[in-house]
């Protein structure tokens, strides 16, 4: 890649640093995008034992990559994103790929596509990882800062996307278990304060 073009990439990129998601820190600050990325990236990168059948190298591309299009349409949490907001992501995406030089233009696309389709292990594990690193991120941050339909939600959502492997399952439920936990110790909280 040429180095002007190299710069202005990376440039590009930058925009997910500032790019806030829904979700809180641990310590009370909305997390970006980026950060979103790299957790699933260093999810992806811990799970090479577990599928040893899987291109983990692709699955980490594919975690760096995936939310790239909300640098031009920023963030909508899953549960308000329409097909309409998704067809302009992909279309913007898909138009700034495209203007990429070779041979990361084909790639990208091929990745995009691949994980679209969600026929491989490598796009499972990724889908699976964006997935539950939002529900562990909703259980790192205050419970104050859910919004009323995630307290169900936390308890759901992602079930279909590790149906596909058995590790998967038991870390989802163990997910469940800390939002269940986190759920009893509000109330407890609250029943506290009303005494």
């Amino acid at each position: 890649m040429d180095v002007n073009r190299y710069l202005e990439t990376i440039h590009l990129a930058e925009g997910l640093k500032d790019e806030l998601r829904h979700c809180y820190t641990s310590k009370g600050r909305h997390e970006s995008v980026a950060e979103h990325s790299w957790r699933i990236t260093l999810m992806a990168y811990f799970l090479k034992d577990e599928f040893p059948e899987a291109d983990i190298d692709k699955v980490i591309r594919m975690c760096i990559i995936h939310d790239l299009g909300e640098v031009f349409t920023g963030d909508i949490p899953t549960f308000m994103k329409t097909g309409a907001d998704e067809t302009v992501e992909e279309n913007l995406l898909d138009n700034w790929v495209a203007s990429l030089p070779a041979p990361y233009n084909q790639e990208m696309k091929e990745l995009y596509r691949e994980m679209k389709e969600q026929k491989t292990i490598e796009a499972k594990i990724y889908k699976a990882m964006d997935s539950l690193e939002a529900l562990i991120s909703h259980n790192e941050s205050d419970i104050h800062t859910w919004s009323e339909n995630e307290y169900s939600l936390n308890l759901t959502y992602a079930d279909d996307r590790v149906a596909f492997s058995d590790y998967l399952k038991r870390l989802r439920e163990l997910i469940r278990q800390e939002t269940i936990q986190k759920i009893e110790e509000a109330k407890t909280e609250v029943q506290k304060l009303e005494e």
